[in-house]
């Protein structure tokens, strides 16, 4: 049974900082691409960060560049989301995916990952 469980969000003030982990279980986690994502107005999901389960190399999306920072760890099976010098406009529920078979072009979109874990929330509020 695959299972994807989040957790290490929470309220903080703007500029603070949150630490949010995905530990992934049932299936072979070396293989799977992981990535991150969140609400926002007008989309369904909103790519946030991801790893390419053929290269290993990261990517992320404009808003996260320069303040998050995304690792893997293989032998835990878990990914985390670093991230530093948050803002209002980073509130909202942030979900782990995985996908088997998502091309280096499409690892920012929501519709080519099968996983998804339950989602953690952030607030970001003074």
């Amino acid at each position: 049974q695959v299972q994807l469980v989040e957790s290490g969000g929470g309220s903080v003030q703007p500029g603070g900082s949150l630490r949010l982990s995905c530990a992934a279980s049932g299936f072979s986690f070396t293989r799977y691409a992981m990535a991150w994502f969140r609400p926002a107005p007008g989309k369904e999901r909103e790519f946030v960060a991801a790893i390419s389960q053929r290269t290993g190399s990261m990517t992320y999306a404009d808003s996260a560049k320069g303040r998050f920072t995304f690792s893997k760890d293989n032998a835990k099976n878990t990914v985390i989301l670093q991230m530093n010098n948050l803002t209002p406009e980073d509130t909202g529920v942030y979900y782990c995916a995985a996908s088997r078979g998502v091309i280096m072009s499409q690892l920012g979109s929501h519709s080519a990952y099968e996983y998804w874990g339950q989602g953690t929330q952030v607030t970001v509020s003074s």
